[in-house]
Parts: structure tokens; sequence; C-alpha cells
């Protein structure tokens, strides 16, 4: 079998378009490792963030009710200033312990939140690379689709030039056993002829009865062997026109030994 294309205009050299695939394939795996991290990523932040939400909401009430109890302690020291005298240094020291409390949760609320900001500036950078790369994959994806449909197309015409080419090559090698058969026919007929014309007189007629005979069926066998050449010619030919793969094989007709 022949390729009777060139490289160019499809591979600038041999193997562009397996390196392109195999570029495609890595550009795939990048793309599913990128998206897997980013889920993953996704998955641990919303659980983090979730997390930070809950100890916020807590603070934030642990904090609302110590302002609660501290403005309670404030009317109720303002109420009950005379009865409380003896106890003013407990009060104050209770009064010390909750706000060294309430700045606690207001220094961990903080905290939390400057977290919270945190993982959302991560999170946006990791969307905005997943985004980059997504884009820039689905142009890839884009350009290698065009260029294996315009190489099927190629690859299409080059297929309809081979069933061309090998049709034509069996028809030759068809033609040229059938003139090579039939010039052994027509020798033998010829033969057949003459001996027929030396048998018209009675004395030789019994003797070459024999070999007009061999002849005959020499010349039946030719016919016959001219049949089979031309079916099984006409067979492979449309197999190829089929698509049938590896046909081109060159068929040797046997040489029938003459009488």
């Amino acid at each position: 079998e022949t390729n009777t294309l060139p490289f160019h205009p499809f591979e600038m050299q041999q193997g562009d378009i397996l390196r392109m695939e195999k570029e495609h394939q890595v550009l795939k795996e990048q793309l599913k490792e990128a998206e897997e991290k980013y889920d993953q990523l996704q998955s641990r932040s919303s659980e983090e963030i979730g997390a930070l939400k809950e100890l916020l909401k807590k603070s934030v009430e642990e904090t609302e009710v110590s302002k609660n109890e501290l403005d309670w302690f404030h009317q109720d020291l303002e109420i009950q200033v005379k009865k409380w005298q003896q106890e003013k240094k407990e009060n104050q020291d209770n009064l010390k312990a909750l706000r060294s409390t309430a700045k606690k949760h207001t220094d961990t609320n903080d905290r939390y939140s400057k977290t919270i900001d945190e993982k959302e500036k991560q999170y946006n950078v990791y969307l905005n690379t997943y985004l980059e790369t997504s884009n820039k994959l689905a142009n890839e994806k884009v350009k290698l689709e065009e260029l294996i449909k315009k190489s099927q197309d190629d690859c299409q015409e080059c297929v309809q030039r081979a069933v061309k080419a090998e049709i034509s090559v069996l028809k030759n090698w068809k033609e040229t056993e059938v003139r090579k058969v039939n010039g052994i026919a027509a020798n033998a007929e010829a033969n057949l002829k003459m001996l027929k014309s030396f048998s018209s007189s009675a004395s030789a007629a019994p003797k070459l009865k024999s070999q007009i005979d061999s002849w005959e069926i020499f010349i039946s066998n030719i016919k016959k062997q001219l049949e089979k050449v031309e079916a099984e010619y006409e067979e492979k030919i449309q197999m190829v026109k089929n698509g049938v793969r590896n046909c081109l094989t060159k068929m040797e007709t046997v040489d029938l030994p003459s009488p």
C-alpha cells in the first residue's frame, strides 16, 4: 500500500497531530485536577465558613447576654446602691470580669471576621483561576475539534483516492491475467483446430481422437480458470468498494500443462 499524500498541509512535521492529541489529553487531565482541587477547596471553605459563622453567632449571643447582664447590674446597682455598699468591691470585680469577657468575645468576633474575609478572598482567587483555565481549555477544545474535523475530511478524501487506486490496480492485474489465459486458450484452440483438420481423413481419425479429447479438456479447464480469475478479481474489487482493507493481493494463475 502506498501513501499518496505528503505530510503538508496537515502536519508541519511528522507526528504533529499525535502530539496535539497528547497535549489535549494533558490539558484535559489538568482541567480535571483543577476541578477536583476547586471542589475540595470549595467544600473545605464552606465547612470552615459554616463553622466560623456558628462561632460568630455564638460569640454575638454571648456578647449580647453579657451586655444584658452588664445593663442589669448597672440598673440593679443604681436601685440598690445603699444596700450594696458593702458588696461594692465584689460587684466591681464582677463587673471587671464581665467586661473582660465581653472584650474577649469582641476580639474573637473580630478575629473570626478577618478569617472569613481571608477565606472569601482565597475562594475568589481559586474561582477566578478555575474560570480562566476552563475558558482557555474550552477554546483549545474548539480549535482541536475543528482540526480533527478537517483531518477527518482529508482522511476520507485519501481513503476514496486509495480505493480508486486499489480498484485500478486490481483491474490491471485482472486484465493482465485474463490476457495471459486468453492467449493460452487461443493457442490451444488453434492446435485443436489443426488436429481436427488432420482427423478429417478416415485413416488418421482414430489416432488423433485421444489428442483431440485431451486438447478439448485442456481448453475447458483453461476457460474454467479464466472464469475463476475474473470472479475472484471482481470479488476483491467489490470488497474494496465496500471498505474492506488488505485486499490488494495479486492472484497468480496456475500454469496448466498442455497436452
